[in-house]
């Protein structure tokens, strides 16, 4: 199967998607601390605003994030310490699909009246990294 060159996005949408905030926690042990992606709230460029139910429905469906930290055992054997053979599969900064109803998630208020929503997940519990445009990667329902 051939992969197709990832479609380009700009530093602007990946901003709105994933912005800069302090998630207040650090994840410890063989853990990774994900951001998940922003929805939209506003559908076109001319400025037309999402409705909240449309917003709530694709926050709920989001499996999409970003990598924003890792735990000092992460991606290790748990006996010995030592690295995986096959190493790291994500990456500070990878963007990767994560279960929909598992890890501890929490959410921060950005902005005058934005959400960031972020997780902590077990290391081994990442789905896939994402190679595409991570904006245009959907889940189905």
């Amino acid at each position: 199967m051939k992969m197709s060159e990832p479609e380009a996005f700009t530093d602007a949408d990946v901003q709105e998607a994933f912005p800069v905030v302090d998630p207040g926690a650090t994840p410890l042990g063989a853990r990774v601390m994900i951001q998940l992606r922003k929805p939209k709230s506003k559908a076109t460029a001319a400025g037309i605003i999402l409705p909240q139910d449309v917003r709530d429905t694709e926050k709920a469906q989001n499996m999409i994030g970003k990598v924003i930290c890792i735990g000092p055992l992460a991606f290790r054997n748990r006996d010995t310490m030592e690295k995986w053979p096959e190493g790291s599969w994500a990456e500070v900064g990878d963007y990767v699909r994560v279960p929909k109803w598992t890890a501890d998630r929490w959410e921060v208020a950005y902005g005058a009246d934005e959400i960031v929503e972020f997780m902590i997940l077990n290391d081994h519990e990442i789905i896939a990294k994402v190679t595409c445009n991570p904006l245009l990667m959907k889940a189905f329902v």
